[in-house]
């Protein structure tokens, strides 16, 4: 009777109301420090010329305008190459080479996490390695595999180095490594195919992986302006389109603010898509044997 009214015995919280709501509130400081630059960044796109030289600087809008966009378009339009063209390359660019990057990282990542081979752990080891070393160090390496393949002032310049994007490898390489090997045992013996568990199997419970590869990639991908590698301005970028217009001086200051929210919405938009998805996934993934 004493260990039923043990068990019976609602648990009480570890810490108290006033911690909790402490806690709270200082999660919640810290929250709105951070989304500062962000709503400073929205209130710029809408001021006149006239808020955003004055000083001191003004942090809200007073009198809010669409000029700054109006002016962008009216710039863009008198453009030979139509924004939509830049647009579509951006768009491409973007998602070809996020989509490739998960793909090839997952499909190289399924072997070394549950197959051993001669040379897995040096190929492993590789990788780690690959990691230290920033892409500033690999440009002029990459430049000249580039040009020897006569990718230069093609998409695929930009595209194909970002598929060996050596994170990639790794954290998949690590949630596929947390997925039962009896899991893909009993898919055997049903009858599926290496192919058929990789895809059905390996890659619904690497989810939370690959979904954060997509929230890693494809910002640092629409953020691209092709630097040397792009040279025809039909295939150039919409960083590269905005950036030039923005760099006009004084004068396009406004346009500047415009051009700087609207290169943000759009990886905003898709981390506000997929943040609730990541942290459900991460939340229900701990499959063990």
């Amino acid at each position: 009777m004493r260990m039923l009214a043990v068990f019976r015995t609602p648990r009480r919280l570890n810490r108290s109301f006033a911690v909790s709501f402490l806690l709270f509130a200082l999660l919640a400081i810290f929250g709105a420090f951070m989304a500062l630059p962000l709503i400073y960044a929205v209130s710029n796109a809408f001021k006149p010329l006239d808020e955003l030289f004055i000083f001191p600087p003004r942090f809200l809008v007073n009198n809010p305008t669409l000029d700054n966009f109006f002016d962008l378009f009216a710039l863009m339009g008198n453009s030979w190459v139509p924004l939509s063209r830049y647009f579509a390359n951006t768009l491409f660019i973007t998602i070809a080479g996020t989509a490739g990057h998960i793909l090839l990282a997952s499909a190289a990542a399924y072997p070394l996490a549950k197959y051993r081979f001669w040379g897995s752990g040096t190929l492993f080891s590789i990788v780690i390695l690959s990691l230290m070393f920033s892409g500033h160090v690999t440009a002029i390496p990459n430049y000249m595999v580039m040009s020897w393949l006569g990718w230069i002032n093609t998409h695929a310049s930009i595209i194909v180095p970002s598929l060996a994007f050596p994170l990639g490898l790794f954290l998949m390489k690590q949630f596929m490594e947390q997925i039962p090997d009896a899991l893909l045992e009993a898919a055997k013996i049903d009858g599926a195919n290496e192919y058929r568990i990789y895809w059905s199997i390996v890659m619904p419970n690497v989810k939370p992986a690959w979904l954060t590869l997509m929230i890693l990639q494809f910002p640092a991908l629409w953020g691209s302006d092709g630097g040397n590698f792009i040279y025809s301005e039909n295939l150039k970028t919409l960083h590269y389109a905005l950036g030039q217009i923005s760099a006009g001086g004084i004068a396009r200051a406004g346009v500047g603010a415009a051009v700087a929210l609207l290169l943000m919405i759009v990886p905003i938009a898709l981390f506000i898509i997929t943040q609730s998805s990541v942290m459900q996934t991460m939340a229900t993934s701990g499959m063990k044997e």
